[in-house]
């Protein structure tokens, strides 16, 4: 955004530059609850819910280690389905 805004400052089509860095906020789902359910799944389950082994391997990776990470919307959804199906098997 900051580099448009240089280019247009340059070609005259500006006559402002403002330099100052946005605030941006980033919502974390990487919360110790998400961490622990993705550690839980087992891999039959995951299978059952039609998905792939691998994805589920680099979640309880990501899981494990202490570095904040993020889970695409469909991922996380398919956490929220396992957790349905744990949930009504007992």
């Amino acid at each position: 955004m900051k580099v448009r805004e240089l280019a247009h400052y340059l070609t005259s089509k500006k006559e402002k530059l403002d330099f100052v860095k946005p605030e941006y906020e980033i919502e974390r789902i990487d919360f110790h609850d998400i961490r622990q359910k993705i550690l839980n799944i087992s891999y039959v389950d995951w299978k059952k819910l039609g998905f792939s082994k691998g994805t589920l391997h680099y979640m309880k990776q990501n899981a494990k280690s202490d570095k904040p990470f993020t889970l695409n919307a469909h991922v996380l959804e398919r956490v929220h389905k396992w957790e349905a199906l744990v949930s009504s098997q007992k």
